[in-house]
């Protein structure tokens, strides 16, 4: 072992200690590193910061752009509706909203696609009194199953697409992970929906954890938009509001609150329904019932303006809003925001939202673009509800959200257009149609991992050039000797398979990857099927909580506990390897 070997392998050590320990945040530990291994001689200076340009950090930065656009353009949640029914049986339940979850992770960032279905998870869970914990776990295993179907589910399919042009001198293509990955995806989601979840613990209450404090219900006006195809009477929007736990309480006319519910009256273009519930009910009934929220049209700014947010807000005591109403300080006109209700200690109102005076102590619900509702509420006095925001969906751009995507995705398997480019034009597309604001661009990208997967890059390839991965393949290799490769190749992923379940995805994949490039070159044999199997183990995070971020989304929700994800992840893991690796030798032949 040479001097600059062992220093690598220190540094890498140190990393993984670190990592595992959990005490500093990954991506200043992944910098220091990257810093050290300059100063130290053992990365060229010139190509400290190399990996900020890498195609790989390029691609998955626009991945998670794209699953922000399409998360607001409430394409997901559109089949979403159709898919959770509570009178399910619970098997039948988890294997739909797998293979749901498993499709939508294939094309979406998977953290985007388990936040997107999880509240959908618990909600269904509460409405039949089935214990949340025996259905989140699945989810998430099946969103990380998911994602191993094509390059862009999941950044080590991505790592490992880009590992292969810098090694080899192509990488791997859009699709080429999804024979493999899919038959991964499908014995894995078989197994969550059909034995999985009865591994679990039915811990009851552990959804409450979810819930936090109760505020009371906000009194809000939806505004009737346009003239309807049939003749719609309020009482027919009843049922929806009874689904969405809302009350209608009435309905308001050329400016006049008609008298008592007014659930026989007919729903006229310019009318404005009177309602009480929480904000995600609220704006989830202004899409299903094709309500608009009053004074929509002054938010409405082109590409700068992005999309709209729902802001809880608490009125102190002397604050610029106590005592006057939202016309009285001009929200509209002179902050471009809107007070869409108000939440006053469990007493309801009869007064019209926006001529309502605060009081101390109301809640405030405010609609506008994030930066307008920062600025407003400074300027107000009025005091942010920490962890309370709901983002607007802006359903009437889901359509092209999805064409936009699709036009994308085809063209970049196609070859027409470069993966990143094709990406990056996706992106250009939701910006310049309001889907994502100029901040929200950068708010959607998560930068720990970005600075991650850049600084390891450097270190990952100056360890290769010294030879430190030749060297660990060379042990893997001589631990081996005399056995069948396919023996070689699920030793391979055992040890990727343990790294991942302790390290991040992205860094895993990138120790993992010229290790494997080696044992291949070791063996004389090609080094797709050691490279497709590095990709797959790398994403089989199931053992704990810290391997994978959907791991660790749902402990708190699903009231799991460390020793609960051993239950079904182990099995879990031993039937991909049981999976993956007849079909990686079948694909990818040695």
């Amino acid at each position: 072992m040479t001097i600059e070997q062992a220093g690598l392998f220190a540094i890498f050590a140190a990393v993984f200690a670190l990592l595992v320990w959990g005490r500093i945040r990954y991506d200043l530990v992944a910098f220091g590193a990257l810093v050290i291994g300059v100063i130290a001689g053992l990365v060229p200076a010139e190509q400290a910061f190399s990996g900020f340009g890498h195609s790989a950090v390029v691609i998955i930065a626009l991945v998670l752009i794209v699953s922000r656009g399409l998360t607001n353009s409430g394409a997901v949640e559109l089949i979403a509706s159709r898919v959770v029914a509570e009178d399910r049986p619970t098997s039948a339940h988890i294997g739909i909203m797998a293979v749901f979850g498993a499709a939508l992770s294939a094309v979406i960032n998977n953290v985007a696609a388990l936040a997107l279905l999880m509240p959908l998870d618990i909600e269904a869970a509460e409405r039949a009194k089935r214990a949340v914990a025996r259905s989140l776990m699945p989810l998430s295993f099946a969103t990380i199953l998911g994602g191993m179907i094509t390059m862009i589910g999941t950044p080590p399919n991505i790592v490992i697409a880009q590992y292969r042009e810098d090694a080899l001198g192509a990488p791997f293509g859009m699709l080429d992970f999804t024979p493999v990955g899919l038959a991964v995806a499908i014995g894995g989601v078989l197994f969550v929906a059909l034995a999985g979840w009865r591994l679990l613990p039915a811990r009851t209450a552990a959804h409450e954890l979810l819930a936090g404090p109760e505020a009371s219900p906000y009194v809000a006006e939806l505004k009737v938009a346009g003239t309807r195809e049939e003749p719609v009477l309020l009482g027919d929007l009843d049922p929806l509001a009874e689904e969405l736990d809302l009350n209608l309480l009435g309905l308001i006319r050329r400016g006049r609150r008609l008298p008592g519910f007014a659930l026989r009256e007919p729903v006229e273009a310019g009318d404005v329904v009177v309602i009480e519930g929480d904000p995600k009910a609220i704006e989830a009934f202004a899409g299903k019932a094709r309500l608009d929220f009053a004074e929509t049209a002054k938010h409405k700014g082109g590409p700068a303006a992005g999309s709209l947010t729902l802001m809880e807000a608490i009125v102190p005591e002397g604050s610029r809003v106590a005592g006057r109403s939202a016309v009285e300080l001009g929200l509209s006109y002179r902050h471009g925001i809107t007070l869409l209700g108000v939440a006053r200690q469990g007493r309801r109102v009869r007064d019209r939202v926006r001529r309502l005076r605060a009081e101390p102590g109301d809640v405030l619900l405010l609609l506008g673009t994030p930066e307008r509702l920062e600025a407003a509420t400074a300027a107000l006095g009025a005091l942010p509800l920490e962890g309370r925001r709901t983002d607007v969906v802006q359903r009437q751009k889901a359509r092209i959200a999805i064409a936009a995507f699709a036009v994308a995705i085809l063209a970049a398997v196609a070859g027409l257009v470069y993966l990143p480019i094709a990406l990056a034009a996706c992106a250009v597309v939701y910006a310049a149609i309001g889907l994502v604001g100029g901040t929200e661009v950068y708010e959607a990208v998560e930068w720990k991992v970005i600075v991650l997967l850049a600084s390891l890059i450097p270190l990952g390839q100056a360890f290769e050039a010294s030879g430190g991965a030749a060297l660990i393949a060379s042990v893997i290799v001589a631990a081996t000797e005399g056995l069948p490769a396919w023996i070689v190749l699920t030793v391979l992923m055992v040890v990727t398979m343990t790294l991942s379940d302790f390290l991040n995805n992205v860094a895993t994949t990138l120790i993992a990857a010229p290790i494997a490039l080696g044992i291949a070159q070791s063996l004389s044999v090609s080094a797709d099927p050691f490279l497709m199997g590095v990709a797959v183990a790398a994403s089989c995070a199931f053992l704990t909580p810290i391997g994978h971020k959907n791991n660790t989304i749902i402990m708190g929700p699903g009231g799991y506990r460390f020793g609960d994800y051993w239950r079904m992840g182990l099995p879990l893991e031993l039937l991909v390897l049981a999976i993956a690796v007849p079909a990686i030798l079948l694909i990818w032949p040695l």
